[in-house]
C-alpha cells in the first residue's frame, strides 16, 4: 500500500517524532470508548455517561459514578495492541520522543512506553481525598460500592472528571514535546475533546499524519492521511 511506504519513509527520516493517541488506539483492545451511546446505556443508566463522569456528579451521587465506573472502566484485563507495542519499539528506536494520550488505561506503560503524558490522568493510580494515600487500581475494583480508605475518607481515580482541569504539569510537557517534534501522528482521535484536542496547534515540524477511520476537523492540513485502524496500521510499521 502506497500510504504505508510513506509512513515508513517518514518515519525512517525522523529524529524526533510525538505521537498523539485517544480512545480508538485502545478499542482494538477490547476497551470500548464510554461516550458511545448505545441500547445498553440506555436500559442501564439513568444518566449519559459525560454526566456520571463529572465533578458535580462525583461529589453528589458517589454509589451511581462507582456503579458505572467498576462496569465501564475497568480495564485491568485489557493486553496491548500492535499500536502500543509499535509505538514502544519506536521509542525504544528513537525515534519516538513522546506520547500524548487522552486514554487511562495505561496500556502504553504495559507495552514499555516510558515518556506518557496522559491528559485525563490513569484507573491505576487512586487517592484518598481525606489523607491522601495511594491505592492501586486493583484495591478499587475489587471493592464493591464506594471504596474507603483506612481512615474513612473517599478513593479518588486519579481521572480528570469533566469540569475538572487538566494537570499543569502534563500539560507543558505535552505542549513543549509537540511543539519540538519533526513528525506529529495523530491516531484514533477525531480530535473532538477539548482542550486536549487544541494541544496540536503547536506543532511546528515537517510531517503531519492522521490515522483514523473517521475523517478529523484537520485532515486537510495532514501530510499523510490514513483512514483505517491504528492497529492495522501500525502493524505494518517496518523499522528495518
Amino acid at each position: 500500500m502506497e500510504k504505508i511506504k510513506k509512513l515508513n519513509e517518514i518515519i525512517l527520516n525522523s529524529r524526533n517524532i510525538v505521537f498523539f493517541g485517544g480512545a480508538g488506539v485502545s478499542t482494538e483492545s477490547g476497551i470500548p470508548d464510554f461516550r458511545s451511546v448505545d441500547g445498553l446505556y440506555n436500559q442501564q443508566w439513568k444518566y449519559p455517561p459525560e454526566a456520571i463522569l463529572s465533578r458535580t456528579f462525583f461529589m453528589n451521587n458517589l454509589s451511581e459514578f462507582y456503579r458505572f465506573y467498576h462496569a465501564k472502566l475497568n480495564c485491568l484485563d485489557a493486553k496491548p495492541n500492535s499500536a502500543h507495542i509499535k509505538l514502544a519499539e519506536l521509542e525504544k528506536a528513537g525515534k519516538l520522543k513522546a506520547v500524548i494520550t487522552q486514554n487511562i488505561d495505561g496500556l502504553h506503560q504495559t507495552a514499555g512506553s516510558t515518556n506518557v503524558y496522559e491528559l485525563h490522568g490513569s484507573v491505576h493510580r487512586n487517592y484518598c481525598m481525606k489523607c491522601k494515600k495511594f491505592f492501586d487500581s486493583s484495591y478499587v475494583f475489587s471493592r464493591d460500592g464506594i471504596p474507603k480508605c483506612e481512615c474513612g475518607g473517599v478513593i479518588k481515580p486519579d481521572v480528570v472528571l469533566y469540569e475538572e482541569e487538566l494537570d499543569d504539569r502534563i500539560v507543558s510537557g505535552a505542549v513543549k514535546s509537540i511543539s519540538e517534534s519533526d513528525t506529529l501522528i495523530i491516531g484514533g482521535t477525531s480530535l473532538n475533546v477539548y482542550p486536549a484536542a487544541g494541544f496540536i496547534r503547536y506543532f511546528r515540524g515537517g510531517s503531519l499524519v492522521i490515522i483514523n477511520r473517521s475523517s478529523t476537523q484537520i485532515d486537510k492540513n495532514a501530510d499523510l492521511l490514513i483512514n483505517d485502524s491504528i492497529g492495522n496500521v501500525f502493524s505494518q510499521i517496518n523499522l528495518g
